[in-house]
């Protein structure tokens, strides 16, 4: 009973977690008035598969997910970029006010956005940045406060010998990084890929500040095309949400070894 009991619980909970996923599907392929219906019948009267047809053809959610797509590969490019070179400084680099900024980095994580939302667009809107993808490209090449966490603890994890070898080689710390950290690096990187995805492809509030322009609209605001004035098609949003979670389950399929490994090894040193 002592090993059984855990695992039922576990299975309990776990499928508690997995029900929304399950109740998504099912009304993915209902109809529109069975999806309206307030009964909780996870099974579908009738397949329709047309739901899923409809999406594309309601509106082009092709073309937003290619929007979306485009913002994830420039985001995480952005990020790892950025907030790796913040990490070394931090962590590779000896200098007398890194004990001072990284608190103050830290610190920055407890600032809610719709705090700095107004200041910002209104410094968009003065670049005449506004309706363009600039404001959803700009910040995540400015580094992450929880992303250059999770990296500079991954980097203190590393032996400090490699680094002082390659030091007295006569290696800049340009060379240090590029060619011992981030190859060392791969499993904290994978987790900032998976993370900087899921902030961009699941953003809808900057997008909705930024873009006017119905082609250049993300997943999250083509999910909102199904919302009329008087009615939601709740039918084709399930549809639509079922073909956005697809690229999430792809990323973290491949990158959940890595991901899991960069998420633990973050944790060891303080």
């Amino acid at each position: 009973m002592k090993k059984i009991l855990p695992h039922i619980v576990l299975i309990l909970i776990g499928i508690m977690f997995i029900f929304p996923f399950l109740w998504l599907l099912s009304t993915s392929f209902k109809s529109g008035t069975d999806a309206s219906a307030l009964s909780l019948n996870l099974i579908p009267k009738k397949i329709n598969w047309e739901n899923y047809k409809e999406i594309f053809v309601k509106v082009p959610f092709l073309r937003y997910c290619i929007n979306t797509l485009f913002l994830a590969i420039i985001g995480i490019v952005g990020q790892m970029l950025t907030s790796s070179m913040v990490a070394y400084s931090l962590s590779g680099i000896n200098w007398w006010g890194k004990k001072v900024l990284f608190p103050i980095i830290l610190s920055t994580i407890l600032l809610p956005y719709q705090v700095t939302m107004i200041p910002v667009y209104l410094i968009y809107n003065k670049l005449h940045l506004v309706g363009t993808y600039w404001p959803l490209i700009i910040p995540y090449f400015l580094a992450s406060a929880i992303n250059i966490f999770l990296m500079r603890q991954f980097f203190i994890t590393l032996p400090t010998s490699l680094m002082e070898a390659a030091s007295i080689d006569g290696a800049s710390h340009f060379t240090i990084y590029t060619k011992i950290i981030l190859p060392l690096s791969k499993p904290v990187l994978a987790a900032v890929s998976v993370f900087t995805f899921l902030n961009v492809w699941s953003d809808f509030l900057g997008p909705l500040i930024y873009i006017n322009n119905q082609s250049m609209f993300t997943v999250s605001l083509g999910l909102k095309s199904f919302i009329g004035e008087h009615s939601v098609e709740w039918n084709l949003i399930m549809a639509a949400s079922a073909v956005t979670t697809i690229p999430i389950i792809i990323i973290f399929f491949f990158a959940q070894k890595q991901f899991i490994e960069g998420i633990t090894l973050t944790g060891i040193k303080g």
